[in-house]
């Protein structure tokens, strides 16, 4: 891992590079963290990594264990569930805020979506067809971040973010592994379109079966035998 720098808030950057260190497998689950070592590697005092472990903790990505500590959380299908019942509500209100704004004439953000967009689209299914996972699963967050953005509701890509960040770690190992990659930018492509036609019924459909899709592929992979409720 990387040392924190002289900025003001070590805080801050002791959970952010632990949580990417979890989101990306570098901190597999189950990895004992212990808070001195942590303290250590990272160049600071023991404070900010405390304060640090509280955030992860209230995320689900650092779990407690009675007297042996903190661990990397493992991946607990049915808390996938919970996280996918959320995103899928905050996608379809912003998949349907969004076509209805294409639908009602604001070419603007017509533009931005199909400009922006397009150009994730294309990158997207580049890092696919290379198997650069991390990267195809930033681009898959973007692009959903796009929608957000254009939906006209600054509080929808805040709710959301708790979510993808406990998610993103299982995304990747899904895109290597779960042969899901080109359905997923297939699904982005169609998405795009839906939206850019300004089809709000037909938007918040896709929406929901592509989140699905996603949520069955990430436990087939990480419990093949996990039957959904």
């Amino acid at each position: 891992m990387r040392k924190v720098t002289s900025a003001p808030n070590r805080t801050e950057q002791v959970y952010t590079i632990v949580r990417d260190g979890i989101c990306n497998g570098t901190l597999e689950p189950g990895r004992h963290l212990v808070q001195e070592e942590l303290a250590a590697s990272l160049g600071v005092s023991r404070q900010p990594v405390q304060q640090a472990m509280l955030l992860l903790k209230a995320e689900g990505l650092v779990i407690e264990s009675g007297a042996r500590g903190l661990y990397v959380a493992p991946m607990d299908p049915d808390r996938i569930v919970h996280h996918y019942q959320i995103r899928i509500c905050l996608d379809q209100l912003a998949a349907r805020l969004l076509a209805g704004r294409i639908a009602g004439g604001d070419e603007a953000v017509r533009k931005r979506l199909e400009t922006v967009g397009g150009k994730l689209l294309k990158e997207g299914k580049s890092a696919q067809l290379q198997q650069e996972a991390a990267a195809a699963v930033a681009l898959d967050m973007k692009f959903h971040s796009l929608i957000y953005e254009c939906s006209g509701n600054p509080l929808i890509a805040a709710a959301a973010e708790p979510h993808w960040n406990f998610l993103r770690r299982v995304m990747i190992s899904v895109l290597l592994h779960a042969g899901r990659g080109p359905t997923v930018w297939e699904e982005h492509e169609s998405i795009l379109e839906t939206l850019l036609a300004g089809r709000v019924d037909i938007a918040e459909a896709e929406v929901a079966s592509h989140i699905l899709g996603a949520q069955q592929a990430l436990l087939t992979a990480i419990q093949p035998d996990h039957v959904l409720g």
